[in-house]
């Protein structure tokens, strides 16, 4: 009877021990910490790789093999940051054992997404980052643009699926990378910034505003006058 009591005693809310809820959060923790933790090393990587690599519009891709690590790094600095919201509800929803899937199909997305990379870009000149970049500000506009940016914030069903929402999210941010210089880590870290306020905070129809005249505005620049905007052509 006493051990009884004891236990009633020890329960949290809907009768659930306290002990293995704390066992919960702290397991949850854990996994959001090793995604932040994948996430800082891969910026690590990333600049290593691309480091005096930046050539501009004018960046050659190198090897597959070489591009498809560059890019894969790349990819995880930039969006398990903002996946990381989406990560911490997969856990509390699935189980811990559900993470390493989730982000593992999340990035192997993104990879497929740099194979098509592959296939399209060549070195360009700055006429094609402008009208790239102008396409890129239009879509920030567009309803399609709204609503994957809603259910890449809403969906935890599968790393694929929240990959895929989060891909029609960006992709235009995304273009806007590959036609500026793929290597370009100023642009990265530009880029990451503006998609992880995206993931992370409610749309506020001004700031959104703002953002894809900005875009577009960068892209008309870059068409009429690409001398003002640095880093498009190789460092002499």
């Amino acid at each position: 009877m006493e051990a009884a009591v004891n236990n009633m005693a020890a329960a949290g809310p809907g009768g659930r021990p306290t002990a293995l809820a704390g066992a919960g959060s702290a397991a949850t923790a854990a996994a959001l910490a090793a995604t932040l933790g994948l996430a800082a090393a891969c910026w690590v990587v990333s600049v290593w790789q691309m480091n005096g690599m930046n050539m501009g519009t004018a960046t050659p891709l190198g090897s597959f093999g070489f591009f498809i690590a560059v890019w894969a790094a790349m990819m995880a600095a930039m969006m398990l940051p903002g996946a990381a919201p989406a990560t911490l509800r997969r856990a509390q929803a699935g189980g811990v054992r559900t993470v390493p899937l989730f982000v593992g199909s999340y990035l192997a997305l993104w990879a497929l997404a740099g194979v098509l990379v592959y296939v399209v870009d060549r070195p360009h000149g700055t006429l094609v980052a402008g009208v790239v970049t102008i396409a890129a500000g239009i879509y920030e506009f567009t309803p399609l643009k709204r609503y994957y940016r809603r259910r890449c914030q809403e969906t935890t069903s599968s790393g694929l699926g929240f990959g895929l929402c989060c891909v029609g999210s960006t992709v235009g941010l995304t273009a806007v990378l590959v036609a500026l210089g793929v290597m370009g880590i100023p642009w990265m870290v530009m880029i990451t910034i503006i998609v992880l306020a995206q993931k992370l905070l409610p749309p506020i129809p001004a700031v959104d505003t703002l953002l894809a005249l900005a875009i577009t505005g960068l892209g008309v620049l870059i068409v009429v006058s690409p001398a003002l905007v640095p880093g498009l052509a190789p460092p002499m």
